[in-house]
């Protein structure tokens, strides 16, 4: 075999040399804290520049600038604490509430001004204790008059409420259930708001006409109308009644939520007549309904309610039964037929027939189908155990319907009124089609 010659191929041998290039630097970064101990450029700036450059910017652009830095934050609390600042953001927004001639109004641009504030405060005290940030925002607020109450101007309504309002609820979204508490409890002390609800509760209905009118627009322009969750709104409610008995809280929940006449003031004497209008009644309703409405019935049981709404109908005297029945229809099935059955387990006939018949008469003048009234009417006979009990009930609400009949038109001869004459008549309609829907819902049974 012939010897296989294998070639191979020599390679020249190189020498590693070492590289002579220097090394690359290197690179650093520099935290945001190691900036600001060596000082960050606006602390560089003079304090007068720094002054001009806030000035430039919006209340809200000063708000997301306070949470650069605590230095700033610092900075920015003591910039808004000056008075040319608080005359020129807080106060000088406000000109037209202290004008006694110009009507109360709601500015957009107002309410979207105090909405920032909000926010500025909310962030540049994010670092301070509750205590501590309150203390601060209300020392800012304290020279406004409208919020000290007794020194505003307006006679029927300030609208500093609504902007203080706004102010509060867009600083204080998403603190805890404790923290507003704590806000409560400051204003209370800070406005003396129990002192002036004492002396409107304990005292003769419409002797303070100014002062129910203050309380009533701060609490419900500053506490209660800004929050859009009714849970939100329960709480501040429950904050503002809670610590009064019953028949001072009955009164206060008039003052907030009843009825006011033309010039501006409470209609504590409307009631008393039967010609209340519905629409005059419905936020008092909405008040016992939202009451009513705590589900886990922490602070308001249905005896609780119950009691309040009787206390209720008789200020500052018993009311006119058809105002009474106007409010039942308007405060919904459940809480209606609550009072009608707890009349009746008390063996309260002649109460309880006088008011269904009122309750037929409003289903009829208000629009209201009438087979509402006949449901109500058999749920109500239900209560009673008894065929005995039963059918007294059924006699006693035929007999009234009698005697109302008669009392109307005893009134309608003694003189001339067309209103009266009007009421006659849609009683006398309401029974025909109360006692239709009956007979009818017998023969549909048949």
């Amino acid at each position: 075999m012939a010897a296989v010659t294998r070639k191979f191929t020599m390679t020249q041998k190189f020498h590693r040399r070492r590289s002579r290039r220097q090394p690359y630097p290197v690179r650093t970064i520099t935290t945001r804290s190691q900036g600001m101990a060596s000082g960050c450029f606006f602390e560089r700036l003079p304090a007068e520049v720094f002054d001009m450059v806030l000035d430039r910017l919006s209340v809200l652009e000063i708000s997301v600038f306070s949470m650069v830095s605590k230095a700033i934050s610092r900075y920015i609390v003591n910039h808004i604490s000056t008075q040319t600042w608080r005359n020129r953001m807080i106060l000088q927004k406000l000109r037209h509430c202290s004008s006694p001639s110009s009507p109360p109004k709601e500015d957009p641009a107002t309410l979207g001004h105090y909405k920032a504030l909000g926010l500025l405060f909310k962030r540049c005290t994010l670092l301070l204790p509750t205590k501590d940030r309150l203390k601060f925002i209300y020392s800012k607020f304290s020279q406004v008059p409208c919020f000290m109450m007794e020194q505003c101007t307006a006679s029927t309504g300030c609208p500093f409420f609504s902007s203080y309002g706004v102010f509060l609820q867009t600083l204080i979204a998403g603190w805890d259930e404790l923290e507003c508490h704590r806000v409560f409890n400051f204003l209370c002390d800070f406005t003396n708001l129990p002192r002036k609800i004492e002396l409107v509760v304990t005292g003769k209905p419409g002797a303070c006409q100014r002062l129910e009118l203050q309380i009533r627009g701060f609490c419900r322009q500053v506490l209660l109308e800004p929050w859009s969750s009714r849970r939100d709104t329960l709480f501040w409610l429950t904050r503002i009644l809670q610590s009064w008995p019953m028949v001072s809280q009955a009164r206060l929940l008039f003052i907030l939520y009843g009825p006011r006449l033309p010039d501006g003031s409470l209609g504590w004497q409307e009631q008393l007549g039967a010609g209340v209008a519905q629409c005059s009644l419905w936020d008092l309703a909405k008040a016992v309904i939202l009451l009513h409405s705590d589900l886990e019935a922490r602070d308001w049981t249905t005896d609780t309610v119950l009691a309040i709404l009787e206390e209720l109908t008789v200020l500052p005297q018993a009311w006119h039964v058809e105002s009474v029945a106007r409010l039942l229809i308007l405060c919904g099935n459940s809480l209606c037929y609550s009072i009608l059955a707890s009349k009746a387990l008390n063996g309260r006939l002649f109460e309880i027939s006088r008011l269904l018949v009122y309750l037929i008469l409003v289903c009829e003048k208000d629009g209201y189908c009438m087979n509402w009234s006949v449901r109500m009417v058999q749920q109500v006979c239900q209560v009673f155990l008894s065929p005995s009990d039963r059918w007294s009930f059924i006699q006693s609400v035929e007999n009234m319907f009698s005697e109302v009949t008669m009392e109307m038109y005893e009134v309608v001869m003694a003189g001339n009124r067309h209103e009266d004459m009007e009421t006659f008549q849609s009683l006398l309609n309401a029974s025909a089609h109360f006692h239709t829907e009956i007979v009818y819902m017998f023969l549909k049974k048949a």
